[in-house]
This record gives structure tokens, C-alpha cells and sequence, in this order.
């Protein structure tokens, strides 16, 4: 055979196997509003950038007539490509072929490309759409999984790993997304849970829909696995691609710089804050106020809204945002805020990225409910996820920082490196009705108009106590700032703890209250 028979034999398999699962196949997965696992893949990376491995690998199934049938890719497709020029490894599983469904060689090719990325230093993004293990390949399924999870978890910390679901994601499989750092979902198509509809049914008698079980918003709003949420794929790749901006490629870099804008002129951060500290205000307000062209990527918006985490620029670089929300519960702790935070201040410390704390809370959130959801452990976590931290570590106190709150906001006690305060600000025990109640007891039970006393003692309190100076005698507000000088300081504060290097007690690895 000629040189030119060969290319054009290779072309003919090429094309064959393109097809995935056949016209049919294809045409029934965009019928349920989704592209094709190789067009998911094109409309995420740079055009033309994509390179395919392992196109001819075949499954290893023999058993329940298996050996008979064709899977092009094995229901996967895996490779390189770039995002902004950058390299990324991504795989994409193939609902058209075999409804995308787990077998060893399908396993094999995407431990294959985790090593690569792992190797090469490259973030990892995976897109799923698939309907489990594949049940004719029995334990090596499982096996497989198994495989995915092991790498995960060697990569965590290491490289940026992203998660894309986009269709169904049941099983055994949910367990990979949730050891990588983000998951995207979108509306009507991501479906993610350990048992399905059937099953509940069957074993509970509970009769629920896949999208109540476990549809994007559920993932979204209730139970926090999904970081981003998008109403249709495109608006999730141009999130991915946003994302991928803000991020490191691996842990032993820093994030790409762009150039210092100021922010927008629209934007004063002295005009955002109520005088009253019982109003609230959207803390978003006062990030956008001080970062970069007021950009700012929020994650996890619709979770624990009562906490806001994500990324902005300040100077051009990198800064991860940890903000008290006032407008939600006046921005309490709770154990979803907790762990909203926590994790994403442990991201931060892994890749590089200072973390800035802007604090406006009245504590933890009280309740027989969150003490019963164990409001203790998901508090700690918190407290442990800054105390860990060792990148720059920079606090701004607006207004409230009461009791464990005060402490847990990444307070001078948990090794920040530059706590500022507004003239503003209330640092104390509790807040001054609940403490006057307290400290002044037996002087208004005693008086002969017990609420004017009551009223009396109050203000009393917050001449003494509601107010940053106190603390700031002590050496744990370092300055106490005027609110328009906000971005100067951080400016400031970023600049002078670039290189920050501490030493830390060696140790396998902490227990942190998981």
C-alpha cells in the first residue's frame, strides 16, 4: 500500500470513529440541548489548538455480547490543547457512545491524561456526561473509578482541576468531581447523584425527579457541590475561560499578571456603608470598589450566600476575596459558610494567591439547628483554613467583628499580616444591647426606670468598647483607615508581603476538622 493509500486509510478511520456514536446518537444529544462531546471540547479550548490521543483505543469488554460491539474511543475523548495560548490536558466523555459509560480502557484514558497533566504541570479540565460504570465490564469498572479518584487526589494542590458536567453524572462518578477544585453545572443538563430516582423509589418509597434530586440549582443552591452555575454550555465554557484567567498553572507559579487598571470612577467605597450599623449593603459593592476595573469572579454565588469568595485583581494581580455578605443573615457564620470559605482559602494558600478578608459580621450564627449540624466542627474549619494559610493574609474591618466571628476573619491572632480598620468599626464580645444586658445586669434590674437605664448602658458600652481603638491599643489593628484609603493600604500591604516566606512546624500533614 502507498504512502498516500496509508493517509487516506487514516483519514477514512479518523472520520469513522469522529462520528461517536452515529448520526442518530448525535442527533438525539442535541435534541436534549447538548453539543457533542468533541464540540464541547473545540468550544473551550483556542481554535484549532486541539490535539487528540488514544482515538483508536478499543474496549476491553468480552462478556454479555460486548466482544461483538464497536465504541469508538471507548465513549471518551481525551488530549491537549491551549486557552489564551496556555496549555490545558482535557477529557471529554461521549454520551453518544454507550451513553458515555465507564470501562476499563475508558478508565485507562483518562488516568492517562491526568498523568499528563500532572506531569507536564497543566491544569486538568473534564467534562462528564455519562451514565455510571459500565455494568458488562463488572470490577473493572469499579477499578477504574478507583484509578480517577487516586489521581485526583495526587493532583490536588498541584494543578488547577476542573470539573464540567454536562449531562448525567451518577454513582460512583460523582466522587471525582468532588476531589477536583471547581464544578461547573448548567441549567436542565448537569444531573449529579449517588442513587437515582429509581432506586429511592424503590428502597424509600420517595417519589423525585432527576433535576429535584439532583439538578444544577439543587448542586448550586442546596448542597454546594457546584461552584459555577450557567443557564446554557456556552455561557459555561466563557465562565471556564474566565476562571482559567485568574488561576495559576500549577503550584509552583504565580497567576498571570495583567496590566493595573483603577477601578471604575462610579464606584466610591465611602459612599457604600450605611452610618447605621443595623442597615445592610452589598458587600460586592465595596470589592468592586477597590479592585481592577471593578472585576470581580465570584464562586459559589448562590451557596451560603451569607459569605462571598472569589477573585479580583489588585495592581494587576491575582487576589482571592473572602467578604462577609450583610445583605444575608447580616453575614454570620454558620456551617456553610464555613465551609464555603474554608475551602476556598485553602485554593488560595495552594496556588499562590493572597488572600484579602473584608469583615463585617455580628458572629456565628446562633440556634439549635446549627449547634445540631455540628456549627462547632464546620467552625473550626474556617479558623484552621486561615491559621494554615501562609500566603500574604490581609484584613479590613468595616464595621461589626463580634465574639468568634472577630476571631475567625482572619484576625491578627490567626497570623494576619495586616489587620486595618474603619473609624467605624465595632470590635467586641457581642454587640452592645446583648452585652449591656449583661455587664450592666444587676444596675438595671436595680433602677427605677430599668429601660432608660437599659438605654443608658448602652451607649455607654459602645463609647467604651464599639469602636476600633481599643484594639488598636493592643497592637491588633495595625491602622485604622479612612474607608477611601481602602485600596491604597491593600495596594500597599500586597506589595510589601510579596515575598513572604515563614516556617512552619514539619509534619506529614495537619488534621484539619473535616
Amino acid at each position: 500500500m502507498s504512502l498516500k493509500s496509508n493517509i487516506l486509510d487514516l483519514r477514512k478511520r479518523k472520520e469513522e470513529i469522529q462520528k461517536g456514536g452515529g448520526d442518530e446518537a448525535m442527533e438525539k444529544q442535541a435534541q436534549m440541548g447538548k453539543l457533542t462531546a468533541r464540540a464541547r471540547i473545540m468550544s473551550i479550548l483556542d481554535e484549532d489548538s486541539f490535539h487528540e490521543y488514544d482515538l483508536f483505543v478499543e474496549h476491553a469488554a468480552r462478556d454479555f455480547g460486548m466482544e461483538d460491539k464497536v465504541l469508538h474511543g471507548d465513549g471518551v475523548i481525551i488530549g491537549t490543547g491551549t486557552i489564551y495560548n496556555k496549555p490545558v490536558c482535557i477529557f471529554a466523555q461521549d454520551f453518544t457512545v454507550a451513553g458515555g459509560s465507564l470501562g476499563l480502557m475508558h478508565a485507562h484514558k483518562i488516568t492517562k491524561i491526568m498523568d499528563h497533566a500532572l506531569k507536564m504541570r497543566v491544569p486538568l479540565i473534564g467534562i462528564n456526561d455519562s451514565g455510571g460504570a459500565r455494568i458488562q465490564e463488572g470490577v473493572n469498572s469499579l477499578a477504574g473509578y478507583g484509578e480517577i479518584f487516586f489521581r485526583n487526589t495526587l493532583a490536588s494542590g498541584v494543578i488547577p482541576q476542573i470539573s464540567v458536567i454536562l449531562g448525567p453524572c451518577a454513582g460512583g462518578a460523582v466522587y471525582s468531581p468532588a476531589l477536583t477544585d471547581f464544578v461547573f453545572v448548567v441549567e436542565n443538563i448537569s444531573k449529579m447523584f449517588i442513587t437515582g430516582p429509581g432506586v429511592i423509589k424503590s428502597v424509600l418509597g420517595e417519589d423525585i425527579s432527576m433535576e429535584e434530586l439532583g439538578g444544577a440549582k439543587v448542586h448550586a443552591r442546596i448542597t454546594g457541590n457546584a461552584h459555577f452555575y450557567a443557564r446554557t454550555e456556552a455561557e459555561c465554557f466563557e465562565q471556564i475561560k474566565k476562571l482559567i484567567t485568574f488561576v495559576p498553572w500549577n503550584n509552583q507559579e504565580k497567576a498571570q499578571a495583567f496590566p493595573a487598571k483603577p477601578p471604575k470612577k462610579t464606584r466610591k467605597v465611602e459612599r457604600i456603608v450605611p452610618t447605621d450599623p443595623r442597615l445592610p449593603y452589598d458587600m460586592r459593592d465595596i470589592i468592586r470598589a477597590i479592585t481592577d476595573g471593578s472585576e470581580f469572579l465570584e464562586i459559589m454565588e448562590l451557596f451560603a450566600p451569607n459569605i462571598i469568595i472569589g477573585f479580583g485583581r489588585m495592581d494587576g494581580e491575582t487576589v482571592g476575596f473572602v467578604a462577609n455578605q450583610p445583605m444575608v443573615l447580616a453575614g454570620v457564620l454558620d456551617t456553610d459558610s464555613s465551609d464555603k470559605a474554608a475551602r476556598f482559602i485553602r485554593f488560595c494558600d495552594a496556588f499562590n494567591i493572597p488572600i484579602v478578608t473584608l469583615e463585617d459580621l455580628p458572629g456565628y450564627l446562633p440556634g439549635v439547628d446549627q449547634e445540631h449540624a455540628g456549627v462547632i466542627r464546620h467552625g473550626a474549619k474556617i479558623l484552621y483554613a486561615y491559621s494554615e494559610a501562609t500566603v500574604p493574609k490581609i484584613t479590613v474591618i468595616l464595621r461589626k467583628a463580634y465574639g468568634g466571628g472577630y476571631i475567625a476573619m482572619n484576625s491578627r491572632h490567626l497570623r494576619a499580616d495586616f489587620v486595618f480598620a474603619w473609624p467605624a468599626a465595632e470590635i467586641a464580645v457581642m454587640g452592645p444591647e446583648g452585652a449591656a444586658n449583661i455587664v450592666f445586669r444587676k444596675e438595671i434590674m436595680e433602677a427605677e426606670d430599668p429601660e432608660a437605664m437599659r438605654l443608658q448602658k448602652i451607649q455607654e458600652y459602645k463609647q467604651k468598647f464599639a469602636n476600633p481603638y481599643v484594639a488598636a491599643a493592643k497592637g491588633y489593628i495595625d491602622e485604622v483607615i479612612e474607608p477611601e484609603d481602602t485600596r491604597s493600604r491593600i495596594l500597599h500591604a500586597l506589595k510589601v508581603a510579596k515575598n513572604k516566606d515563614i516556617t512552619v512546624p514539619k509534619k506529614k500533614h495537619g488534621i484539619p476538622p473535616f
